[in-house]
């Protein structure tokens, strides 16, 4: 199957049909070959009707033997024979099965796949005319909802994901040029492995020496170390004792394995100089972590290939966490993705993209299709790219091995694979967690307590520092508020990008909360006030009412309630909008007519129709109060700034008196 699958990302695709029981194989076979095959799929209810992909025909394969082997197992051995009879009781063991409610549904989705494709196969692989359970929906067959939203992927920690971003930032912005400094030099030194240089018919000698010319420049090499402090190259033997590496000996001076048994090479055992078992590579160390070098010691030839490989992981969680892009998107970009515009001075990303690529007749595009928009990305993922493009010579910036002259894989494509990555992940976190360790230093990275830090999990994790964490910072003076506002302009502002789903349901989720909280303050008291406070109270309770105990059954669908008048309340610092797009005084954000638009709640004027307040929003008014009266009170302010300050406490003692005044009133 794998030339089939034109992902670079992918790994190798196989179908494995030993498992089915061997009466049943051809027809399997022959099922499975009009997938592969067919120019288009069959209808089925609730699908978008394209060919599935070839790596979906290997996913869904599995559910389909488990058919096969329950219909061995009753006897029967062929589609043909099956009855309506039989399918009732596969629903049957199947509503007894102890698996999930969603593999339930996959069960018995394959079912209805094959039914579907009956026209096209022989009358002797054909179930019965009528559609498998009379056509009934899942939900109606197990007498339950599957909730899309149940099984999704989990966010990562708040304190995981803040602190591997600033590692992951260090290694681009401070490590970056020592680390691939470091590997080129490992990349040279390695080209020059006894193994790898083929000599000229006739000539005994690698290196070309004249005579003694060698030796000179073996006491030339041990002189140097003996003056800087340095050490010989070595490793550990099968016994674990440290040994002369004469294999980098042979490298360091393009030399044949003659100099371990001569005199030369009796200098450099008599030299008296210690033995590095991770041999030190002349490089030097510039990058520096909070004013101080990074590491007090070189780099070592064997340590190289590992610290660019953290390095490119390092990018990797860059350029996928703050793109937005799919995992598969990032690991497939390549060389000269990265441009910008010379009219908005916005960075783009451009690349392949796979999900929903689909020609004219809806059919999947295996090789995928080049976007029509671009990414839209901040600075840090411009920095990571362009390491990328330094640290190494192949054309996809995250090839499945960084040295070229590592192997390659038995799959056709070149790109690091999902778990491959996710693994490279852990690997970067436990180097961290050492480094730290190491050094006593308390910003380790700490477990998530869902586990592994798989890349999908950066889409989700995104979009909750989005909306709880507007202006938390990413990096320097970038918000992730700023990140939201870029990736709105690009692609992955688009729905088709999935991104705008996944913000949905977290911003689902978060006012959800908030109106739990609202409305429990309701219920204990709380006065609001302000020219949309009947709005406000009218909102909360109705949305208590609606929403309360809700269950999503998929991302798109917390977009489109979204959009629900009843849960357009935001709340601000000392300020809550109850928005209504058509009289708010803000700047939009969004179009009117889109679910998620949403106020600019940092330019709130105080004159806006949309305006309530409740007694939590005046406690922080009353806190800005007691600081401005402080500032106010201090003898040598400006006059300018102190009439502004005088002009805003004003303002805002007239905001409080008005909310006091009104809860008297309604007593």
């Amino acid at each position: 199957m794998t030339p089939a699958v034109f992902e670079d990302h992918t790994k190798a695709v196989s179908l494995n049909f030993r498992p089915v029981p061997a009466p049943w194989r051809l027809e399997v076979k022959c099922y499975v070959w009009q997938l592969l095959n067919l120019p288009q799929t069959r209808s089925m209810r609730n699908s978008r009707g394209e060919r599935i992909s070839p790596l979906t025909v290997s996913i869904v394969f599995p559910q389909l033997k488990v058919f096969v082997r329950w219909l061995h197992q009753q006897q029967v051995t062929s589609f043909a024979q099956v009855t309506p009879a039989h399918l009732d009781r596969y629903l049957d063991d199947l509503r007894d099965a102890k698996i999930s409610l969603g593999l339930k549904y996959r069960r018995v989705g394959e079912v209805r796949r094959l039914w579907a494709h009956r026209e096209v196969l022989p009358p002797f692989m054909r179930l019965p005319s009528t559609p498998p359970w009379n056509g009934e929906d899942p939900r109606d067959l197990f007498e339950k909802v599957r909730s899309q939203m149940e099984n999704r992927t989990p966010r990562i920690d708040e304190r995981v994901m803040q602190t591997l971003l600033v590692w992951a930032l260090r290694f681009v912005e401070d490590f970056a040029a020592d680390i691939m400094s470091a590997h080129a030099e490992h990349t040279r030194l390695h080209a020059l492995s006894p193994e790898l240089i083929r000599r000229p018919a006739g000539r005994q000698k690698r290196g070309g020496y004249l005579p003694g010319q060698l030796r000179r420049a073996v006491i030339d090499y041990l002189d140097k170390l003996h003056a800087c402090g340095g050490h010989l190259p070595g490793h550990l033997s099968d016994n674990g004792k440290i040994q002369i590496d004469w294999r980098h000996i042979e490298r360091l001076f393009a030399c044949s394995a003659e100099i371990r048994r001569n005199g030369t090479g009796r200098l450099i055992i008599e030299s008296g100089l210690p033995i590095d078992p991770d041999i030190p590579l002349e490089v030097s160390v510039t990058g520096l972590l909070e004013g101080s070098p990074w590491r007090t010691s070189a780099i070592g030839y064997h340590e190289a290939p590992r610290l660019a490989r953290l390095l490119s992981t390092a990018c990797f969680i860059v350029i996928a966490y703050l793109s937005g892009a799919r995992p598969g998107e990032v690991l497939s970009l390549r060389r000269g993705c990265l441009r910008k515009d010379p009219e908005t001075g916005m960075l783009l990303m451009g690349g392949l993209y796979y999900k929903n690529a689909v020609d004219a007749n809806g059919n999947k595009i295996p090789q995928g299709a080049e976007r029509a928009d671009p990414w839209v990305v901040v600075a840090p993922v411009a920095r990571a790219i362009a390491v990328l493009e330094k640290l190494h010579s192949s054309e996809l910036l995250f090839p499945t091995y960084i040295e070229s002259y590592r192997r390659t894989t038995t799959r056709l494509g070149t790109a690091r694979d999902v778990q491959s990555a996710a693994e490279d992940i852990t690997d970067l976190t436990q180097w961290i967690n050492a480094y730290c360790a190491r050094l006593e230093r308390t910003d380790w990275v700490p477990d998530d307590r869902h586990g592994t830090l798989a890349p999908s999990r950066f889409r989700r994790t995104l979009a909750w520092f989005i909306r709880r964490r507007p202006r938390g910072l990413v990096a320097a003076a970038i918000q992730y508020g700023h990140v939201h506002v870029q990736m709105l302009q690009g692609y992955a502002g688009s729905y088709d990008s999935g991104f705008p789903d996944e913000y949905a349901f977290e911003d689902w989720l978060y006012r959800m909360e908030a109106l739990a909280e609202d409305e429990r303050a309701l219920a204990a008291g709380e006065h609001v006030s302000g020219p949309a406070a009947d709005t406000y109270r009218h909102r909360v309770s109705g949305a208590h009412r609606t929403f309360t105990g809700r269950v999503l059954t998929s991302a798109g669908q917390s977009r489109d309630l979204l959009g629900n008048p009843l849960l357009q309340i935001h709340h601000g610092r000392g300020m809550t909008c109850v928005l209504n797009p058509a009289t708010a005084a803000c700047q939009l954000r969004g179009t009117a007519d889109d679910p998620l638009v949403t106020p600019d709640i940092d330019d709130c004027r105080p004159n806006c129709r949309c305006l309530a307040r409740t007694d939590r929003d005046i406690a922080h008014v009353e806190q800005q109060v007691a600081e401005l009266e402080e500032t106010v009170s201090d003898p040598l302010a400006p006059p300018i700034r102190h009439a502004r300050d005088q002009h805003e406490l004003a303002r805002l003692q007239a905001i409080l008196d008005a909310h006091h005044e009104g809860r008297k009133s309604t007593r």
